[in-house]
Formats: structure tokens, C-alpha cells, sequence
């Protein structure tokens, strides 16, 4: 997806939604709360069209369409109701001495009209998880389905006004040139999931307003096996998070790293995990989904050339398939670890220990996600301390996304900001500081504390002007 510059006439549906917010229509908490649970209940109600509409997109079985996609999202509602009323209650800050007696604090206050820009491979998940905290946070929203994913896209045009308060919740569906349009428009802020390229498009444009922006990008997420683990059960867990949805997910592990030895040793178990998974035969199991067109259906067949395929190479054009992929002896810098593979393809690179491991993964962009299967502690902490990635995860992958206390984000080229669960609320708000002093010239007079010039000479200086 590109954008282009051109000069388009603006969606008359901004204006709408920002004169719902100036009314005050999104700030009451009944309000929030109302609108969350009507969300809750366009998940539940419509549950099998949503997984009709994900089988028509992308190939999902309705199992992991359940607990990928609309699982993620009620539990990201029923964590918000059960903790929104305490998220927004103000903080106490302590106040200095100087300017005792007084009271600080911090509250939440909804930034307006905010604009959620969703991708394809998890189109509901990724779209209705970032409005929900928008919505608790008191905003209006505009929400823009992918495309790419056109049947939940027209699922979700039509459901959002039947449950949700038209006068400040809003979807527009479109391609780029409605992209474009509405990035012409000015937000409160811009929540965009996608790839790093259109996230510099997204940037440019909201500066034109100074408009915050959250960026949830992606790169390639490693993974690191030792000798310490139980290489099945570690086979098991990385062949489920590498080839969930086709591996089309931001998080899936991107490639291997391990020794000559482990690597040896874990193929065979991935073999044999890929076939546990997916009944002997992913073409014809109902829980392999496919690829989402043919354009990224190309790019990764493209890929499959001149590799050691260990298991997997198969593919069918007419129905996008292509099959769960180990390369093994794959050259650090061959063609497919040059991009983010968004795939169901698992290059195994072989490392000669932990050392050459962390040198590599420092040598590239900061990933999304980070695993490692070690017993070892040493190894845990030197992962931890010497790579920097969105996110770490010990023993298994992906699943740190449904931990709603944890903050989910990247940094440096996989993205910025966070959000799930407070974060999310906070991401959606201006922290807007507050200090109450009462006037009252006389009785702050009796609170100077014993000054020195030297160290308090600009509080004394501020409490004289004050009284």
C-alpha cells in the first residue's frame, strides 16, 4: 500500500464527529461504558458472520478466528469495564514543601477525534482493539478497515452503525485514495497498524497538524533455542506462532537462530509439530488459512528459490496456498532475511552461541517481539539487557498479546507508542496536570520553610512574587 500526495476533497465525516465531541456527546463515563458493552455485543451477536467474513479474507479457521481475533477483542473490553472507572479517577502528586499548604494532581481528559487505521491480516482484531480504548478515553472515532480484507471490511461498515452511536463513532471504507482523503483531514491523533513505509506516510501527513501519532509496525522478530530446553515442546510452540493465520502476523517468529547442533536436533520436531498441527496435511486442513493475495502470494514464493527446504515449498497459485516452510543453512544475508517475511517461511540461521546470536539481532532493526527458549538464567538476563525489542518472550511467542496488563508495542522501526488495557486509555487521553492553591497571602507567609539563598534562593524568589 502507497499513497499518494494528491490534493482530495475531505470527507464531510470528520466535521460530524468532532462537533459530536465539542457537544460533549463521548466525555460521560455512562457514555464510555454504554458504548463498550454495545461493542461486546456486536462481537457476540454476529459471531458467525464475523468468521464467515475472516474465511472469506484470509482462509481462518473459525477457531482461531474466536481466539485470535474476537477473543482478544471481548477480553479487551471486559478487562476495560472492569477497571475503567478507576483509570480515570485523577492522581495525587506530593506537593513541595514550599507551596504547602496545596494539592497536585494528574487527570485523563479525551484528546477528540481520533482516526484507527487498521491492516489485513488480523482486520477485526486490529481495528476494534485500538477503538476500545479510544472510546473509554472519551473520544469520537473514525475507524478505516483494510481494504485488503474486503469482506470483513462491508461486515463491519454495517455493523458499527446498528450498534454503536452514530454521531461519533463513524467507518469509512475504501482504498488509498480514501487513505489519502482522510490523512488530509486533521485528528487529535492517528492509530496506524501496518508497515513502516505508509508509517512515514502517516507521520508526514499528521504533522502537517502536529497531530500525535501511534505507529504499530512490525520487522523480524527472532527466535533463540539452546540446548537447555526441551526442543519438542519448543518445536510445538514455535511451529503454532510461526504459522498461526499463514503466518501472516506481526509478532510470528521470523526466523530461527541456534547452533549447528540444536538446529540438527529441532527439525525433525518441527516436521513433526507442522503435521501435529495441521492433521498430516495443511492443504487440506481446515486450520491452515492462505495468503491474503496474490501480490504478497508471489513475494513469498519468490522467496522459496535457492533455499534447503527442510519441510514445507508447496504451492498452489490458484488458491493461494503455500504450505508451512523450514529452510535450514539459510545465509544471513540471503533474500529472505532481508525483508520482514510475513509468511508462513522459517529460515533457520545458524549461530555459533548465544554471543553470535545477540550480535546479529543488534546488527539489525529493533524487532516487534523477541523469543528465546533457554533454561539457562545467565542467558535470559543477557537477552534482556544487551537487545532491545518491542516485546520478550520466554518459552513461547505471541502470546504476550493477551496479557492485557502488558503494554503492547514496538520501538525504533517496529513502531511507536503502546497500547491493551490502561495503556490504551492513556495513549487515547491528554495527562493534563492540576494544582489547587487557595488565595490566601497571609497563611503562605507562615509556611516559608528555613531557606538558604544558595540552595532555595529561587523558591523563596517564586513564594515572594505568589504573596
Amino acid at each position: 500500500m502507497t499513497l499518494e500526495s494528491t490534493v482530495v476533497p475531505r470527507t464531510p465525516v470528520v466535521p460530524v464527529l468532532r462537533d459530536s465531541f465539542a457537544q460533549g456527546i463521548t466525555s460521560p463515563l455512562t457514555w464510555r461504558l454504554g458504548q463498550l458493552r454495545a461493542l461486546k455485543r456486536l462481537l457476540e451477536e454476529n459471531s458467525a458472520a464475523i468468521e464467515d467474513a475472516l474465511f472469506a479474507d484470509l482462509g481462518k479457521n473459525p477457531a482461531e478466528s474466536q481466539l485470535t481475533e474476537v477473543g482478544v477483542v471481548l477480553s479487551e473490553i471486559d478487562h476495560t469495564l472492569s477497571h475503567l472507572r478507576g483509570w480515570l479517577r485523577p492522581k495525587r502528586v506530593a506537593v513541595p514543601l514550599g507551596l504547602a499548604p496545596a494539592s497536585a494532581s494528574t487527570m485523563l481528559e479525551p484528546l477528540g477525534v481520533v482516526l484507527v487505521i487498521a491492516p489485513w491480516n488480523y482486520p477485526l482484531q486490529l481495528l476494534l482493539g485500538p477503538v476500545v480504548g479510544a472510546i473509554a478515553a472519551g473520544n469520537a472515532v473514525l475507524l478505516k478497515p483494510s481494504e485488503l480484507a474486503p469482506a470483513t471490511s462491508a461486515l463491519l461498515a454495517e455493523l458499527v452503525p446498528l450498534y454503536l452511536d452514530q454521531r461519533a463513532v463513524a467507518v469509512v471504507e475504501g482504498g488509498v485514495d480514501v487513505t489519502t482523503e482522510l490523512l488530509a483531514e486533521r485528528f487529535d491523533h492517528i492509530f496506524y497498524t501496518g508497515n513502516g513505509t505508509v508509517g512515514r506516510i502517516v507521520m508526514k501527513a499528521a504533522a502537517e497538524h502536529l497531530t500525535p501519532v501511534t505507529l504499530e509496525l512490525g520487522g523480524k522478530s527472532p527466535v533463540y533455542v539452546d540446548d537447555t530446553v526441551d526442543l519438542p515442546a519448543a518445536a510445538r510452540r514455535i511451529a503454532w506462532g510461526k504459522f498461526m493465520n499463514a503466518g501472516q502476523t506481526c509478532v510470528a517468529p521470523d526466523y530461527l537462530l541456534a547452533t549447528r547442533e540444536v538446529a540438527e536436533q529441532l527439525a525433525p520436531h518441527l516436521v513433526q509439530a507442522i503435521a501435529e498441527l495441521y492433521d498430516g496435511d495443511p492443504r487440506t486442513s481446515s486450520s491452515y488459512g492462505r495468503i491474503i493475495n496474490d501480490r504478497h502470494f508471489e513475494r513469498l514464493t519468490g522467496l522459496l528459490r535457492g533455499e534447503t527446504v527442510i519441510t514445507g515449498g508447496r504451492s498452489e497459485a490458484r488458491t493461494r496456498y503455500l504450505s508451512p516452510t523450514v529452510f535450514s543453512d539459510v545465509a544471513r544475508d540471503a533474500p529472505v532475511m532481508q525483508q520482514e517475511i510475513f509468511g508462513p517461511i522459517l529460515p533457520i540461521v545458524e549461530v555459533t552461541g548465544l554471543d553470535d546470536a545477540i550480535r546479529f539481532i543488534r546488527s539489525g532493526e529493533k524487532p516487534l517481539a523477541l523469543y528465546a527458549f533457554t533454561s539457562s538464567k545467565q542467558a535470559a538476563k543477557r537477552i534482556l539487557t544487551e537487545t532491545s525489542s518491542g516485546a520478550v518472550g520466554f518459552g513461547i511467542p505471541v502470546a504476550h498479546l493477551s496479557v492485557p496488563g502488558l503494554p503492547f508495542g514496538g520501538v525504533g522501526e517496529s513502531g511507536m507508542g503502546a497500547y491493551h488495557g490502561r495503556r490504551s486509555v492513556e495513549t487515547f487521553s491528554h495527562e493534563k496536570a492540576v494544582l489547587h492553591k487557595r488565595l490566601a497571602p497571609d497563611t503562605m507567609k507562615l509556611v516559608y520553610p528555613p531557606f538558604t539563598e544558595k540552595k532555595d534562593g529561587f523558591i523563596r524568589g517564586l513564594l515572594r512574587r505568589l504573596s
